[in-house]
Formats: C-alpha cells, sequence, structure tokens
C-alpha cells in the first residue's frame, strides 16, 4: 500500500522530520476509514492503535505517531496535485475499469470550508458508476470554476473507451475535444450556459412531439419505482445534426436528445424535460448513460455528506482541507471495493471504529 505514496515530494527540512511522510499519509487513510474526521481524532485513533499500525500495515513509526497539528502541518505542506496523481494510479491499478464504463463528472463544495473571504474547496470529480470508485478528482482554482478543471482532470485519468457524462457546466467545444481525444463517447446535458444550443434542441424536439411525421426520432423509456416514489423516463434521440450552427466544431456531436421524467410521489406529479448533446446514436446506450449520471450524486457527494460529514469539514489550512478531500475519496473507494458482506457504507464505517480485523480487510483488500 505505501509503495503509492512513495513518488510524493516531501519539502519538509531533513533535520526536522521525525515522522515518515508516506507512513502519515497511510496512518491518515487508516484512520478515516475507521471513522476520524478532524486532525484531533485522526491524532488520537493513531496514538491508540500503534501497534496495530505497525503489525497489520508494516508501519516503522520510529518516533510513534504525530500530534494532531503535526497532522495539519504534514498534510498543509503537500502538493496536492501529486496525492491526486497517486491516488489515481492506485484507483486504477487496483480496479479493472470496462469498456463503456458510465464515468460522471461533477463537482462538489465543501461548504465547511468557507472562509472570512468567503473562498471555498470544491472539488471536481470523476466517478465510475458500474465499478463503483471514484478515479480522479482535481480542486477548481478559487478564481476559476469547473470549466478549466474537467478537461485537467480528463488528462489525468484513463478513461479509453468509456462513456463521459456531465451537466452543462462541461459543455464546452474544448471539452468535446478533450474527450474526443481520450477516444470516450459524451452525453452533455444542455443549460442556459449554451442558452442558443439550448433553445435551440428544445425547440427541435417541441416541433417534433407536435408533427411527428416529419422526424425520426429513437425511442426508449424506462421506470423505476422506489421507497413509494415512482420514476418514468421516456427517451428520445435525434441523429440529425447538420442543422446545428456551426455543429462541425463540437467535436464527436453526432445526436441531440431528451429526457422526459415523470416523478409521481403519493397523490403528486411533476415533469420535467433535460436536453443532451451526444456522440452516442443507439438510444439504448443514450438512455443509460443520462440515467446513471445521477449515480455521482446519490453514490459519491451523498456518501461524503452522510457518511464523511464532509460538508462540515472546516480545515482549510493551505492544502490541508483538499488534501484531506482526496483521503476520504480513497477510503470511500475502499469501503466500495469490499463487497465480502452485505452491509450498508454507514454499517461498515462502524464496524471499522472497533473490529481492527474488518478495518484491516477492508483497507488491504485491494492491495493483497
Amino acid at each position: 500500500m505505501t509503495k503509492y505514496f512513495e513518488e510524493i515530494e516531501d519539502t519538509r527540512q531533513p533535520w526536522k522530520i521525525r515522522y515518515n511522510l508516506v507512513e502519515v499519509i497511510v496512518m491518515t487513510i487508516v484512520a478515516v476509514t475507521a471513522g476520524a474526521e478532524h486532525w484531533n481524532e485522526i491524532a488520537m485513533y493513531c496514538n491508540g492503535k500503534v501497534e496495530m499500525l505497525r503489525n497489520k500495515f508494516v508501519l516503522k513509526l520510529e518516533n510513534g505517531t504525530p500530534t494532531d497539528d503535526t497532522f495539519q502541518r504534514i498534510f498543509a505542506i503537500i502538493k496536492p496535485e501529486q496525492l491526486e496523481k497517486c491516488f489515481i494510479n492506485c484507483a486504477h491499478s487496483v480496479n479493472d475499469i470496462p469498456e463503456n464504463e458510465v464515468v460522471s463528472i461533477d463537482g462538489k463544495t465543501i461548504c465547511g470550508s468557507r472562509d472570512d473571504d468567503y473562498s471555498v474547496i470544491h472539488m471536481v470529480s470523476a466517478w465510475a458508476n458500474k465499478t463503483g470508485v471514484v478515479l480522479g478528482q482535481k480542486c477548481v482554482d478559487e478564481k476559476s470554476n469547473e470549466i478549466p478543471a474537467v478537461p485537467q482532470l480528463l488528462d489525468l485519468i484513463d478513461v479509453q473507451n468509456c462513456i463521459i457524462t456531465s451537466d452543462a457546466m462541461s459543455c464546452q467545444k474544448k471539452t468535446m475535444k478533450k474527450i474526443h481525444e481520450k477516444n470516450c463517447s459524451y452525453v452533455i446535458c444542455l443549460k442556459g450556459n449554451q442558452e442558443i444550443l439550448h433553445d435551440d434542441v428544445r425547440l427541435y424536439f417541441e416541433t417534433a412531439e407536435k408533427e411527428p411525421q416529419f422526424y425520426l426520432l429513437s425511442k426508449a423509456s424506462t421506470i423505476d419505482k422506489d421507497h413509494g416514489r415512482i420514476e418514468k423516463r421516456k427517451y428520445f434521440l435525434s441523429t440529425e445534426v447538420d442543422w446545428i450552427e456551426d455543429h462541425e466544431e463540437w467535436v464527436g456531436l453526432n445526436a441531440i436528445g431528451m429526457v422526459r421524467s415523470t416523478r409521481i410521489v403519493g397523490e403528486t406529479e411533476s415533469a420535467e424535460d433535460r436536453y443532451f448533446i451526444t456522440s452516442l446514436t443507439d438510444v439504448k446506450q443514450f438512455a443509460e448513460a443520462a440515467r446513471l449520471h445521477r449515480g455521482i450524486e446519490n453514490s459519491l457527494h451523498w456518501c461524503l455528506d452522510m457518511n464523511f460529514d464532509e460538508d462540515r469539514c472546516r480545515m482549510r489550512k493551505d492544502y490541508s482541507g483538499e488534501n484531506l478531500a482526496v483521503i476520504r475519496h480513497i477510503s470511500l473507494n475502499l469501503y466500495k471495493g469490499f463487497n465480502k458482506f452485505k452491509l450498508s457504507m454507514k454499517a461498515k464505517r462502524f464496524r471499522c471504529a472497533f473490529d481492527d480485523d474488518f478495518l484491516c480487510s477492508v483497507i488491504l483488500n485491494k492491495f493483497l
């Protein structure tokens, strides 16, 4: 496990080093997986588990374990791009990503990281829906937004022959070009940031609905029932894209799509239409990708908030908050990859807190 973090540069002054950098990172992963959420909890956990860390994870811990302030100082100076790269290499080496995997890209703001200047940590993540793991993440620069971060994230991860889904923020010509260069297909939602294109596609499908004899649309439908809620979805796909202005500049654009979602909860019924551009020409593939995109909200963002209490994490000193967000992603991948017992993530995390053997099984499952 330690080998994945050995390339991280240690910028501390050599004569002041008491704790091995890689060992500090591994300790933090273990502590967070066991339920620790703040530096003082991480320090207390590690201090109480010295023998376990030495015996199970083969850590030397020549000077014992760091204090909470030392943990924070070390993570504050680790360059995030280096830790992110190590995580990405680890995620790809221990998980088999199948062809046509639906990889969803979306951003999440850690609300508790807001400072006096009202800046917050915002992470853009790539989530493999079928495999159920985070493939990588990129922190958005404070003076920027998700638009430049998405191509940068795509450069970092290996997603050959996958289907990339994203919300309207990624509906950019440069992003489409980058996806095409990665030999991937895409399904991208349209909204107000591409107002003309969105309105043109909306008008196309509205007209096609009124005069179906003049339009050739591929169709599919799904229905989901869960906790008293019924959601019906109808999918429409058209490969007629030559009429779109500058359509050749949208690299790989082969079709436009619409999803009509009807939700029924008790006596209440609501409907919503969403519009997409896509390189896919098969309506069933389009339907699956559009439906699975919700997975990044339900299986990643929701899990981080409910199981790791990420939204209330206030750590942001230098790089500490961003790096701890990467550690949470690592821990989440470990939970997702351990399916020996049919337990919820909350139950796995609870058991990890008091059962060292179970904790070691969760963490070392992918590394043995």
